[in-house]
């Protein structure tokens, strides 16, 4: 009942916007004839109230494509946020009039119109107009654009120093990947180039952070043979995300549900990569060990947690170095940095960096950094570092802007 009554005045909200963001798309076209302002006017209403009745409609549609559906849902949740943000300038410019006119009206009662301002008061709205318009518009367009960059696959490489790291792992090339969501899928070919670029790296070693699905075991059915070529001389290791436990889809029963993270965990095994579930191994080479450390998913935030790190760290030898993967960073501040300093390297995944942001040399910025304090990239603290990949697939908007598919190659050094 709650989420129905919200619908209902997000709806009514979305309706209000539209005739808002109507005010300052007539204060920009004033000056265009009556027929160029009409196909105008009638070209934004036929979208608006398309989009209103599409969101009315989305959850009763039964989409076989679920890309059709997630890429309405972007599409109109990108006009959304466009308007929202133009209609902030527009109401920054009323507010600035609303105040004026009030000045006006109580400190130069006897003026006649103000009328040696009207001119750069019109000047100025129709200025904030467009500037809303302008930045609402490049939002919008962006979101587009993103469309193209889903399987634009990045690599990533950086060096990461440890002084207790054993003599015979330096130089040892880890590729991190995290966040595949094969549910999201639709171009296979496309996937597979990004398998391609993996191999194409030699690992030594190759670590999966969680979130193999977007909610049922299936959807990797079509991309198993494609992640079984995955393969490393140390092997490939695996846990769970918050995504693969089926938390956010409905089920007949628990049983159904437990039976399809069991089949989600079979899986794993078909793929060849050895999943850790709260626990660790050792890795040798030359007769020297490292330990690396699996949980399964365990959030410092408002997201389910199923790991146990204390078992997973059970049997650890303290004078090991050692790698603990654990999907959401969260858990790093929450846990890991507190009770567990002797962890060297924490890998994660979770945040795609919102699949929206802006990252340029010496800048980054992502709305996700309002939520997670560590949400993309390296990060130190003390002896201790962790680094979280953007991640390999996508959810939710079909698409990215800014902040780029990643493959992160790691050599320890």
């Amino acid at each position: 009942m709650r989420n129905s009554v919200f619908w209902w005045l997000f709806i009514g909200f979305m309706v209000l916007l539209d005739f808002y963001f109507f005010h300052g798309l007539k204060a920009i076209t004033h000056s265009a004839s009556s027929r160029t302002r009409l196909i105008i006017f009638i070209c934004y209403w036929t979208i608006s109230i398309s989009a209103v009745v599409l969101l009315l409609l989305l959850p009763y549609l039964n989409f076989e494509n679920k890309f059709f559906r997630n890429t309405i849902f972007a599409c109109i949740a990108g006009l959304f946020f466009a308007k929202v943000i133009a209609s902030s300038i527009f109401l920054i410019d009323d507010i600035r009039r609303g105040v004026q006119w009030i000045a006006g009206k109580v400190f130069f009662s006897n003026a006649e119109g103000e009328g040696d301002q009207a001119g750069e008061r019109i000047s100025r709205s129709v200025f904030l107009s467009w500037t809303g318009m302008l930045l609402g518009g490049g939002l919008f367009g962006s979101l587009i654009f993103g469309f193209a960059n889903k399987y634009n696959y990045q690599l990533r490489r950086l060096q990461l120093s440890f002084e207790k790291l054993p003599t015979a792992f330096k130089g040892l090339k880890v590729v991190h990947i995290s966040d595949i969501h094969s549910g999201s899928f639709t171009d296979k070919r496309a996937v597979s180039k990004g398998v391609e670029k993996i191999l194409n790296e030699k690992p030594d070693l190759i670590l999966f952070t969680g979130d193999l699905v977007n909610d049922r075991s299936h959807e990797m059915d079509h991309f198993i043979d494609i992640f079984k070529e995955l393969k490393a001389p140390m092997g490939v290791y695996s846990i769970l995300g918050n995504h693969d436990y089926g938390d956010y889809t409905q089920w007949n029963s628990p049983e159904e549900k437990q039976a399809n993270l069991e089949r989600l965990k079979k899986v794993h095994a078909d793929l060849g990569w050895r999943l850790l579930l709260d626990e660790n191994t050792q890795l040798e080479k030359n007769g020297e060990r490292i330990s690396l450390l699996g949980v399964q998913n365990i959030s410092g935030k408002n997201f389910r947690s199923y790991g146990d790190l204390s078992k997973a760290y059970n049997g650890v030898d303290d004078s090991h170095f050692k790698i603990l993967m654990s999907h959401d960073p969260s858990h790093w501040d929450a846990e890991v940095r507190k009770s567990y300093p002797g962890i060297d390297l924490m890998l994660s995944g979770h945040t795609h960096g919102f699949q929206f942001g802006v990252e340029i040399p010496g800048f980054k910025w992502s709305p996700v950094q309002y939520v997670y304090k560590q949400w993309a990239g390296h990060y130190v603290e003390g002896n201790q570092q962790l680094y979280i990949n953007r991640g390999f697939g996508f959810i939710g908007y079909p698409g990215r802007v800014g902040i780029l598919p990643e493959i992160t190659v790691i050599e320890l050094v």
